[in-house]
């Protein structure tokens, strides 16, 4: 049996074990969210589609299923919803500015002879094409991030309904401080986990140390890892605001109608 499957498989058993129809679900959003994936890939490369369009319509839906789908519709996801698509809607803007200005689009001088046999007029733009590839490295880090912020403080205002927005509001941003440095280590090492086959490579070419910072490979990896410090740390005054908000306006609403 293919060991794909067999590890798919032990994947499968354990999250229904721990998590029941909850890990089900959640085994289940993986394939949904690989479909998303699939088709937005499919769809870039047709030149009359935006990239970034494509992204954000993608990222919308993958937020949809990792929380609505897996936790189900409650004000929680709610939450942590609004708050992922706020962030989303302004790291677009702000990493196609970046892309755009750092000129880390495109291939690297590594892979000139690998392409040298195709046509590089294919059409497609590449700025934001690298702008879609770091949004999507870094959507799953912001939807756990908001979504523990909002489970955190929908707790806390469970135990003290009477807090006020501003001591709610600073409650969440002492919790997304506490998620912010494991969080941005996480990502960090992952993505050099990842790409630790690059780092081989440019010993195998014997790079200096200033040739493989300023290699556009390893300053494009680089730049994602920022740009995806820069989202998780944006999610947690925004979903906390976002929270605090929504929570107090909830009470002040349940006051007025019982009056």
């Amino acid at each position: 049996m293919n060991v794909i499957v067999v590890l798919a498989g032990i994947l499968c058993l354990l999250m229904i074990l721990i998590g029941g129809k909850q890990g089900l679900r959640s085994f289940l959003s993986l394939f949904l969210n690989f479909g998303v994936l699939f088709v937005t890939i499919f769809l870039m490369t047709n030149p009359k589609n935006s990239p970034i369009i494509l992204t954000f319509i993608a990222c919308t839906v993958i937020s949809c299923i990792s929380l609505f789908f897996i936790n189900k519709t409650n004000s929680k996801t709610i939450t942590a919803f609004i708050s992922t698509m706020v962030t989303i809607v302004v790291l677009l803007l702000f990493i196609t500015i970046v892309t755009k200005k750092s000129m880390i689009q495109g291939f690297g001088e590594e892979s000139t002879e690998e392409i040298s046999i195709f046509s590089l007029y294919i059409g497609v733009n590449f700025v934001q094409i690298s702008a879609s590839v770091i949004i999507m490295s870094t959507i799953g880090a912001i939807m756990d991030v908001a979504i523990s912020i909002a489970s955190s403080m929908h707790e806390i205002f469970h135990r003290n309904p009477l807090i006020t927005r501003k001591d709610l509001f600073a409650a969440g941003l002492s919790i997304g401080r506490d998620i912010l440095g494991t969080d941005t280590n996480t990502l960090f090492f992952a993505f050099f986990g990842g790409y630790l086959s690059l780092l081989i490579w440019f010993k195998d070419l014997s790079y200096s140390i200033g040739e493989i910072v300023n290699s556009k490979v390893f300053s494009a990896e680089m730049m994602t890892i920022f740009c995806a410090g820069i989202g998780i740390a944006l999610i947690i005054p925004i979903a906390s605001s976002v929270n605090a908000y929504y929570l107090i306006r909830k009470r002040e609403q349940s006051e007025h109608l019982s009056s």
